[in-house]
């Protein structure tokens, strides 16, 4: 049963509309006018509005106006004489979601009711749905309003009760360790310890025992044995950033824990088992990595069983405005400041920005603003943002940089698209203002082999 708004101010044919719609199983309320109308609508919940355009005082284009100002998404429906097309076409544009013209049969009237009405429905259905996807990939610290974000958690979902090893790429600064928090976070190894270790913070010589750990006495100043990090991790999960940047002393051991389950700790004979899943990360194309022959190929497919690429902040920006209120709450309560919101025009800027450095620059910016901010809510005033960076100067009115021919600085564009995209030659093509033939045109020149892919 719906709840039907009749306003005509002919007694008759508002009484037999009453009558008819009534015995079709809805709830009717009638008004002779437009301001009963609106004070029916402040008092009732209706899901859809009969009126005729034509009504004393304010007429029913107003009235229409008047019902689309308080609820945009109520469906209205326009009565109008035959010879007056014209103002049913200019209700129309005005918000009203169909029309019937007078003089008109009962059963077409409610032909259209029901398929406003089924309209209605399908649309409250359907923001039913994306609301129970939302709360079903929901995370306190993850923001997944839009549809690349969905499709992202979507993944996780599916992946976090495997013991499948994950590869997640992106560019620096899109949340690739707070996506690894989550994976565990919503595995069955949840109650295991989580450990991150990044590859580029620890010198070269250094990272094989922090990941597997040494025995007494095997270099200078290990004055007692220490479990590494994938000890640590046993039941749990390792997440290892830039994984691009291992040396390949250490890929190697890397790649027997994968197959294996198994190592030796730096100077020992002993050997260990351990069921760790490792989820790794990166910022580097790897791809182009084999190519060179600085990463090994047969870790790479250990590796990239399951990749996900995280995309970067440019490309779903509908998830900014969720993004700033949460840093708000964040850093408000950390600073002790009464940030509780931000300008329709500062936020528009935020909007509007490329974002190199991803959500962690956008953090760092409200960061930034919630400090210096002077009152409750952010103004334009209190967003600083990074001009972007300047091409480098070509000396002497040169087209191309010192020491590169055409198809060299061609090949070094193409390549730097690959890593910005994480590999992913199809968004790369995009970048780059190419088709995905010419791009595997030029990659087949340059030598790097173009597997099908799925489109992003």
């Amino acid at each position: 049963m719906s709840t039907i708004l009749i306003v005509e101010d002919e007694p008759k044919l508002r009484r037999l509309l009453e009558l008819d719609l009534s015995e079709e199983g809805h709830r009717v309320l009638a008004a002779p006018d437009a301001e009963q109308g609106l004070k029916i609508l402040r008092a009732e919940t209706v899901e859809l509005v009969v009126t005729d355009l034509k009504l004393p005082g304010m007429d029913g284009l107003e009235f229409l106006q008047a019902v689309k100002r308080t609820n945009a998404a109520l469906p209205v429906v326009v009565m109008t004489a035959y010879g007056t097309i014209e103002t049913a076409v200019e209700a129309m544009k005005a918000g009203a979601s169909d029309y019937v013209l007078k003089p008109f049969s009962l059963a077409e009237m409610k032909m259209v009711i029901q398929k406003e009405l089924d309209v209605r429905r399908l649309r409250e259905e359907n923001r039913t749905l994306r609301e129970a996807l939302g709360h079903k990939y929901a995370h306190p610290n993850v923001v997944t309003r839009s549809a690349k974000m969905q499709e992202v958690m979507a993944t996780i979902e599916r992946i976090a009760p495997t013991n499948s090893t994950v590869l997640l790429g992106g560019e620096s600064g899109v949340g690739k360790d707070l996506i690894a928090h989550v994976l565990h976070e919503k595995s069955r190894r949840a109650s295991g310890p989580f450990i991150k270790i990044n590859s580029t913070a620890i010198p070269e010589n250094l990272l094989e025992s922090e990941l597997f750990g040494y025995e007494k006495g095997a270099f200078t100043g290990a004055t007692a044995t220490k479990p590494g990090k994938f000890e640590l991790a046993d039941k749990g999960t390792l997440f290892l950033d830039e994984i691009g940047d291992v040396p390949p002393a250490t890929q190697v051991k890397l790649l027997r824990v994968l197959q294996e389950r198994e190592f030796e700790r730096l100077g020992g004979t002993r050997t260990l088992k351990v069921d760790v899943r490792l989820v790794a990360a990166t910022n580097r194309d790897l791809r182009a990595a084999l190519e060179e022959g600085t990463f090994r190929e047969d870790l790479y497919y250990r590796l990239n069983v399951v990749p996900i690429d995280i995309p970067p902040l440019r490309e779903h920006t509908e998830d900014i405005p969720d993004l700033v209120q949460l840093f708000i709450e964040r850093f408000s309560r950390g600073s002790g400041k009464p940030v509780t919101a931000i300008r329709p025009e500062a936020l528009q800027r935020l909007m509007e920005f490329h974002w190199p450095g991803n959500v962690r620059e956008l953090e760092n910016v409200i960061e930034r603003a919630c400090a210096m901010a002077k009152g409750s809510v952010l103004e334009l005033e209190d967003i600083r943002l990074e001009p972007a960076r300047p091409r480098p100067a070509l000396e002497s009115g040169a087209l191309l940089p010192e020491g590169f021919t055409l198809e060299q600085w061609e090949d070094e564009l193409i390549r730097e698209a690959l890593r910005r995209t994480a590999g992913n030659k199809s968004r790369a093509a995009r970048m780059l203002g190419l088709s995905r033939n010419a791009l595997r045109y030029r990659l087949s020149r340059m030598g790097i082999a173009d597997e099908p892919e799925k489109e992003s």
